[in-house]
C-alpha cells in the first residue's frame, strides 16, 4: 500500500504543479479561453492564491518524504487539497459546469485516501 500511496501523491502533485503553474502565471482571462470560465468571476490575486496553494500542496506531497524532513506534512498537503476541491466543487456547482464535477471528485477521493494512509496505517 506504500507504493500505492506514493503513485497517488506523485500524479496528485504533477497534476496540481501543471494547474498551480498555469493559474500564476496567466490572467483570468486567458484562462477562462482555455477552458476555465470560473476565473473570471474571481480576483486576479485570488486566482494567483489558488494556483500558489496548489503548487505548494505539490511540493507537500512529494519533498517532506522524500527527504525526511517533516513528513508530517505530506498528509497536512493532501488535506489542503481535499478542501481546495471541495471549494471547486461549490464553485462549479453555482456556475452549472455538471462536466468538471467529476474530476473534481476524483481529486478529492485521491487526495483523502493519501489523508488516510498517510495519518492512518501507512504513516511515515
Amino acid at each position: 500500500m506504500n507504493v500505492v500511496l506514493w503513485i497517488v501523491a506523485g500524479l496528485l502533485a504533477l497534476a496540481f504543479l501543471g494547474s498551480g503553474l498555469m493559474k500564476v502565471s496567466q490572467t483570468p482571462a486567458k484562462l477562462a479561453t482555455m477552458g476555465m470560465g470560473w476565473a473570471v468571476d474571481f480576483s486576479p490575486a485570488a486566482v494567483k492564491t489558488i494556483g500558489g496553494l496548489e503548487l505548494l500542496a505539490a511540493i507537500g506531497l512529494i519533498l517532506p518524504a522524500l527527504l525526511d524532513i517533516a513528513p508530517v506534512f505530506v498528509p497536512l498537503a493532501a488535506l489542503g487539497l481535499v478542501l481546495v476541491m471541495i471549494g471547486a466543487m461549490v464553485v462549479h456547482g453555482r456556475r452549472n459546469e455538471k462536466q468538471a464535477l467529476p474530476i473534481n471528485v476524483l481529486f478529492l477521493v485521491l487526495a483523502a485516501v493519501v489523508v488516510w494512509g498517510r495519518f492512518g496505517p501507512y504513516a511515515f
